[in-house]
C-alpha cells in the first residue's frame, strides 16, 4: 500500500495567505506600535492615537486557512471578504464626505486601501475560481 501523494501547493492561495500575513503585521504596526511609540515619545497617553479592533487576528486566521485549507476555507473567505468590503466601503464613504488628512487618518486610509484590495482579490477568487479555495481532502 502506497502513501497518498500530497496535494501540490496552490501558488495563488499561498500568495493571498502571505499577503494577509503581511497586512496583519503592517496593520499592527500602523494601528498600534507607531501610535504607541509616538504617544510615549511625545509624553501623551499611550493609547491616544489607537483605533482599536481585532482585524489583524482575523487576517491571520484567514491566511492560515488558505494554507491549511480546512473544509470551511471558501465559506470563510466569502464571509470575511463581504464583511470587510462592506465595512471599509462604509467607512470610506463617511471619511471621504469630510476627510481629515492627519497622519493618523492618512495611515488608516492607506492601510484600508490595501486591505480592501486584498479582500476584493480574495472574494473574486472565491467566486470565480472556487477550486483554488477548496478544503484539502482527508
Amino acid at each position: 500500500m502506497t502513501a497518498p501523494t500530497p496535494e501540490p501547493p496552490n501558488t495563488w492561495a499561498t500568495f493571498l495567505a502571505h499577503l494577509l500575513f503581511i497586512l496583519a503585521a503592517w496593520t499592527v504596526f500602523i494601528k498600534y506600535l507607531f501610535p504607541i511609540g509616538f504617544a510615549l515619545a511625545s509624553g501623551g497617553p499611550w493609547n491616544s492615537h489607537i483605533y482599536w479592533d481585532l482585524w489583524p487576528l482575523a487576517h491571520i486566521w484567514m491566511g492560515w486557512a488558505l494554507l491549511a485549507r480546512p473544509p470551511y476555507t471558501r465559506a470563510l473567505a466569502i464571509a470575511m471578504s463581504v464583511v470587510e468590503i462592506v465595512i471599509i466601503v462604509t467607512l470610506f464613504t463617511r471619511f471621504l464626505a469630510d476627510p481629515e488628512w492627519s497622519i493618523w487618518r492618512t495611515n488608516w486610509f492607506v492601510n484600508k486601501v490595501f486591505v480592501l484590495a486584498c479582500f476584493a482579490l480574495l472574494l473574486g477568487t472565491a467566486l470565480w475560481r472556487p477550486d483554488t479555495l477548496r478544503g484539502r481532502s482527508s
